[in-house]
């Protein structure tokens, strides 16, 4: 059985591509052309990159057509990143070998548009014009030496050429669907030859996967030296005096048991002063409240804290669970951009703000302070950036100088 739905669709794929093909075959031959003609004299080098551009928009357009017709996108392909200015730039495209790829597709699609198309209009006129050959060919002028088709295989007569032209317009129109597909099957492959690179998509993600891994250990030894750094400073330093009241305590519980006694109240005061820094601690780690009762608690426990009013709007129900290392990242970024408002940003007021979509969490952090805030090496925002690669996330600072400051963070979800 025949998929007439997809004979359409290829239908309307292939009948535009002969003016396709001459729109990209014609500016990109030139381009091309005119620029390796000119490269010696530096002005063929700019129209190359051009010409690359307008290839690479050409390439877009095909990518469109072709997951229309198929159903499906095309796998992706890698670009560089044509960063820098002037010279830079253009050698960074120059060497950009999908942009060649794509120059190639915009030349080759040209002849092969010549045949499917021709074939294409010859398939469908022969269908149409033989299956409705019954409705006009008796009024067709004949004249003494006028052949029919059936006048080929020797058979005369009106009804023997109707019989013979609706029989030969059947078999181009059922035959119509397969041929119309294998000739967008030879668009199609084209396409997916040159206008997709997976090794290059691959390599560009283990480097990507790379990167991320290396942010995230970066980002998790900045925490364990941190962690570090608050408990000598903090507990540690609380658990020695602690250490000391209560030996010095000891020594006088006899011969002065009041000293001994006010010894020991202090003791008792050091141990929950340090009892309430590691909790602080641990806070900046992985609070039970987020353990126990997820984000929506756990933020709303940060804002709390905050010295600057804060005020959370957030879309997850309480109680929501999320992934464990989504819950963590988007926690820990709240509660560092909640610090640096609170020791950096001399506002009068933030707002948290969490939504989530199919695919990601969204976190915005804005606060109402003096702002230029940037994500520079050895600032904090940079740690926060670091512990979002971790977890393939991204971070964006939008932040003026006078204010307000805009942190959005996107933290994908896993799989």
């Amino acid at each position: 059985m025949f998929d007439f739905v997809q004979a359409r669709r290829d239908l309307v794929y292939l009948l535009p591509g002969l003016a396709v093909g001459l729109a990209s075959f014609i500016p990109l031959i030139c381009g091309l052309l005119l620029g390796l003609g000119t490269v010696v004299i530096w002005v063929g080098l700019p129209l190359l990159v051009l010409t690359l551009g307008l290839a690479r928009g050409f390439a877009t357009i095909e990518r469109f057509r072709v997951a229309a017709v198929t159903g499906h996108r095309l796998p992706p392909a890698q670009y560089t990143g044509g960063s820098g200015r002037g010279p830079q730039r253009i050698w960074t495209i120059l060497k950009g070998r999908q942009y060649w790829r794509d120059l190639a597709h915009g030349v080759l699609v040209m002849p092969l548009s010549v045949f499917t198309w021709s074939v294409t209009v010859v398939w469908v006129c022969a269908a149409v014009t033989g299956t409705l050959y019954p409705l006009y060919g008796w009024a067709i002028p004949r004249y003494p030496d006028s052949k029919g088709l059936s006048d080929l295989v020797g058979v005369h007569g009106l009804p023997a050429n109707i019989l013979a032209n609706t029989l030969l317009g059947l078999v181009f129109l059922a035959t119509g669907p397969r041929v119309l597909r294998a000739l967008t099957s030879l668009h199609t492959g084209l396409a997916r030859l040159l206008l997709t690179d997976e090794t290059a998509a691959l390599r560009a993600r283990t480097e990507q996967l790379t990167a991320s891994r290396s942010a995230a250990v970066q980002a998790e030894a900045q925490t364990l030296r941190r962690v570090e750094r608050d408990i000598h400073d903090g507990p540690q330093q609380r658990l020695v005096r602690l250490t000391m009241d209560l030996e010095a305590a000891r020594r006088r519980m006899n011969d002065n048991p009041e000293a001994a006694r006010t010894l020991v109240d202090e003791a008792l005061t050091q141990s929950r002063e340090a009892l309430t820094e590691l909790r602080a601690v641990s806070r900046g780690i992985a609070p039970p409240i987020l353990i126990d009762r997820g984000l929506p608690a756990a933020l709303t426990a940060a804002a709390a804290r905050c010295p600057v009013p804060a005020m959370l709007e957030c879309d997850l129900a309480d109680g929501q669970r999320l992934p464990e290392s989504v819950e963590n990242a988007a926690y820990f970024v709240v509660s560092e951009a909640l610090t640096n408002v609170a020791k950096h940003a001399r506002a009068d007021s933030c707002v948290i703000r969490v939504t989530a979509d199919a695919t990601s969490l969204w976190l915005r952090v804005t606060d109402y302070g003096v702002g230029g805030a940037h994500i520079g090496k050895g600032h904090g925002l940079a740690g926060l950036a670091d512990r979002l690669a971790g977890v393939d996330g991204r971070l964006d600072v939008h932040s003026p100088a006078g204010g307000p400051t805009v942190l959005t963070a996107e933290i994908p979800f896993p799989g």
